[in-house]
């Protein structure tokens, strides 16, 4: 299954000079279980952004343009299908950045939405919109307070309507 996982504000920002807007420990928490033993794809901006490089105990493969990338710890290839065939069976987590996203999207079979319940008109950015046509809610969480930030959010599963 290939399944994009984001975490979004109301206004779909997902970030802001090349990090995230926000670490929620339980999110990271999250994102970890569901990936860990996985393939995650991914941008090189993405990539970049990780603070220790590729993450452990997932496969990492990186989408780039640039012709002959290497990275420590990942798969280099230079489109979303040349990853998505490397990886094979293995269940598929997109991971971001929002080009990826946006070309993820007619292909991902599940999205795991972390909603983070605020606007960020100055983030840079974006998640594409989600079509209520083509996605539906399978679960919703009741909504949660961060301890560290304050910030309230929510974890919302989608299927794509067949």
């Amino acid at each position: 299954m290939t399944t994009i996982i984001v975490a979004v504000t109301t206004d779909l920002a997902i970030g802001k000079n090349g990090d995230q807007l926000y670490y929620i420990k339980s999110d990271l928490r999250r994102f970890r279980e569901f990936t860990t033993g996985h393939t995650i794809i991914m941008g090189r901006k993405t990539f970049d952004a990780l603070p220790k490089g590729a993450l452990p105990n997932r496969r990492n493969i990186v989408v780039s343009r640039q012709h002959g990338l290497t990275l420590p710890g990942a798969e280099v290839t230079s489109s979303l299908d040349m990853a998505i065939a490397l990886a094979g069976d293995d269940d598929i987590f997109i991971i971001g950045g929002a080009q990826i996203y946006k070309a993820a999207m007619p292909l991902a079979e599940r999205i795991e939405l972390t909603e983070i319940l605020i606007e960020r008109p100055d983030a840079d950015t974006f998640f594409p919109a989600i079509d209520p046509a083509d996605w539906h809610t399978t679960a919703i969480t009741e909504t949660m307070t961060d301890p560290g930030s304050g910030i309230a959010y929510r974890y919302r599963t989608l299927l794509r309507n067949k």
